[in-house]
């Protein structure tokens, strides 16, 4: 039984290990690195119940609950989803999916499930510029066409290539770098890579190496995700997915 059979198998019997701890800590992990306030416990409990335990004049952005929610379907989405090609379609579906019923669907910037009207930047990492709106889609097709196109060479570094010029393009207004990470996710599972999840505590690294990528070297966002992936490794062997 492979991982993606696995964690279907677990969501079915709802059996808490591999796929109870990935949802939660992804979840949490992934919209933490975006600014979310929720805690690890919280989001726990969000999963675990559809409610949310605050503290004494805690503030909690209603967002925050709402893109947990959504993540934990995004997730699910990839699971039933992760033998689907890359098309610019499947990148709006899984985007909708994580970003719906958000303050986003009434905003005049942003389009849920559509990509950017409006230029952006990676701001984090230095305001990088981006892909002008009128050249998303051109782009994205040419980077789903080019990834499909090596599909029998599936590695690490291919993955993580897609995923720094998914970043680079930055087709929506908001989401991206969820959106991004629950596709490398997705296309570990789909080619038999060893997925991983991404520390909020490796989010300086994490977006250094993106900055670094195509300038100065690969080097720190591959070893950033391959300690990732170990990380992954280690937690499969103590489920007893893997042989020590």
């Amino acid at each position: 039984m492979n991982l993606l059979m696995r964690m279907k198998e677990e969501r079915s019997s709802n059996i808490r290990a591999i796929y109870y701890t990935t949802q939660v800590q992804m979840a949490y992990n992934s919209n933490k690195i975006e600014g979310s306030r929720l805690s690890a416990e919280q989001t726990q409990h969000l999963f675990d119940t559809g409610q949310l335990i605050a503290k004494s004049e805690e503030v909690i952005v209603a967002d925050d609950i709402i893109e947990a929610i959504n993540h934990f379907k995004a997730f699910d989405f990839i699971l039933d989803t992760a033998d689907e090609p890359l098309t610019s379609d499947y990148i709006k579906r899984l985007h909708y999916i994580l970003k719906q019923s958000t303050s986003d669907t009434t905003s005049s910037v942003a389009v849920v499930g559509e990509f950017k009207k409006y230029p952006n930047v990676i701001g984090t990492i230095g305001e990088i510029q981006t892909t002008p709106p009128e050249q998303v889609e051109i782009e994205i097709d040419a980077l789903n066409n080019n990834y499909e196109n090596t599909l029998e060479q599936v590695t690490l570094e291919t993955i993580t290539d897609y995923h720094v010029r998914f970043e680079k393009i930055h087709p929506f207004s908001d989401g991206n770098g969820r959106v991004g990470r629950l596709i490398m996710f997705k296309e570990c599972l789909r080619h038999d890579v060893t997925p991983f999840i991404l520390l909020e505590g490796h989010r300086n690294f994490y977006y250094q190496g993106l900055q670094e990528y195509y300038e100065t070297g690969k080097k720190r966002l591959l070893e950033t995700f391959g300690a990732s992936q170990d990380s992954y490794k280690a937690f499969l062997k103590e489920m007893r997915f893997l042989d020590n």
